[in-house]
C-alpha cells in the first residue's frame, strides 16, 4: 500500500497512487475466472473474496486457498448475519488461516433482516473476539460514501468509530472499504468527511469495473447506488440508451484531479469486477501502462 502524502502537483502522480495497490471483488464461484486472467494482475493483488448466498463454507475456502497459491493476496469476506454459530466461524477462520494463509478480512452485516446465529453485526463478530490470534495484519470494514437506504448518518458514523476502537482493542488496523459509485464530488467529500473525523484508516475506494451499461445500471439499483442523469453523463453514458458498454475511465481521472493526497491519503482502489474479472484485470492493465509515469 502506498501512503499517498507528500507534494502533488499533477494528476499523474495521484492516478499511480490510487491504482498503485488497487484490489479486486471475487466470488467463490469466479476461481475459473481469476484463473484466466492470472497472468494480468500483479503478484501480491489483495482478492477480496464476497460472502454469497448459495456459496458454501468450502467453495469459499477453495477460492481464499486458489488466490494465495496463484501468488495473491486473499482477503475473505465475512457475513457476520448468515453464520450460523461460533463453532461454524470458528472452523472457517482456522482453515483459512491453516490453508489460505490469510492476513486480511472483511466484515459486514450482511442482508438477513435476522441473523441465522450469535452475529447481529459486523461489530458483535468483532467483539466477539473470535479474529484474535489468527495474525490478521487488518480488517475491513464498510463505508457508505452516499449513505446507506436503511441507516442513518449518526449511525453510520458511530459504528465506524466502534469498530476502529474494537479492532484496536485487538492489535488489528482498520480498513476501509466503500459501497462502489459513480460520482466523484460524493466519494471525494465522504472521504473529506472520514478525515475530518479523525479515522485515518486506509480506504479503499469502490469503483465499478467496465461493464455492459444494463448490467452497471442494474447493480446500482440492487445496491442504492445514485444514478441521476447528471451523475452517469459525467461518467460518459446515457440513462435514456442502455446500449454497449462503460469503463471507469473518467471516474477514475475525476477523483484523481479531485484528491488532495496530503489531505486525503492513504488510498486506493477497489475494483467489482460486475463485467468479468478479465475485464477488469485489463482495463487496469492498460489504464496503468496509458498513464504510467
Amino acid at each position: 500500500m502506498l501512503d499517498v502524502t507528500g507534494p502533488d502537483t499533477t494528476t499523474g502522480p495521484r492516478l499511480a497512487a490510487l491504482l498503485q495497490s488497487f484490489s479486486l471483488e471475487m466470488t467463490a464461484k469466479d476461481v475459473p475466472a481469476l484463473e484466466e486472467a492470472a497472468g494480468v494482475i500483479p503478484q501480491g493483488t489483495r482478492i477480496a473474496i464476497a460472502f454469497l448466498p448459495g456459496e458454501t463454507f468450502e467453495q469459499r475456502l477453495h477460492a481464499a486457498v486458489r488466490v494465495h497459491s496463484l501468488g495473491f493476496d486473499p482477503a475473505p469476506h465475512l457475513s457476520a448475519r448468515r453464520i450460523a454459530s461460533e463453532s461454524e466461524l470458528r472452523t472457517f477462520l482456522e482453515q483459512l488461516a491453516a490453508q489460505a494463509a490469510i492476513r486480511r478480512l472483511f466484515v459486514v452485516a450482511g442482508d438477513p433482516p435476522e441473523p441465522l446465529g450469535p452475529y447481529f453485526d459486523a461489530l458483535s463478530l468483532i467483539r466477539s473476539g473470535m479474529l484474535a490470534d489468527l495474525g490478521l495484519e487488518s480488517v475491513g470494514v464498510s463505508g457508505y460514501p452516499e449513505g446507506h437506504p436503511d441507516i442513518g448518518e449518526p449511525a453510520l458514523w458511530g459504528a465506524m468509530f466502534d469498530k476502529r476502537d474494537a479492532l484496536a482493542e485487538l492489535g488489528i488496523s482498520m480498513t476501509i472499504l466503500t459501497q462502489f459509485g459513480f460520482d466523484p464530488d460524493a466519494i471525494v467529500h465522504w472521504v473529506g468527511k472520514v478525515r475530518d473525523h479523525g479515522v485515518d484508516a486506509l480506504i479503499r475506494i469502490g469503483v465499478p469495473g467496465p461493464a455492459g451499461i444494463k448490467t452497471l445500471m442494474r447493480f446500482a439499483a440492487r445496491c442504492g447506488v445514485g444514478t441521476s442523469a447528471r451523475v452517469m453523463s459525467r461518467y460518459g453514458l446515457s440513462i435514456t440508451n442502455l446500449i454497449g458498454s462503460a469503463g471507469p475511465d473518467r471516474l477514475v481521472h475525476d477523483l484523481a484531479g479531485q484528491l488532495d493526497l496530503e489531505r486525503h491519503g492513504p488510498l486506493s482502489l477497489h475494483f467489482y469486477p460486475f463485467g468479468g474479472i478479465a475485464k477488469t484485470a485489463q482495463w487496469v492493465s492498460d489504464f496503468r501502462v496509458a498513464h504510467a509515469a
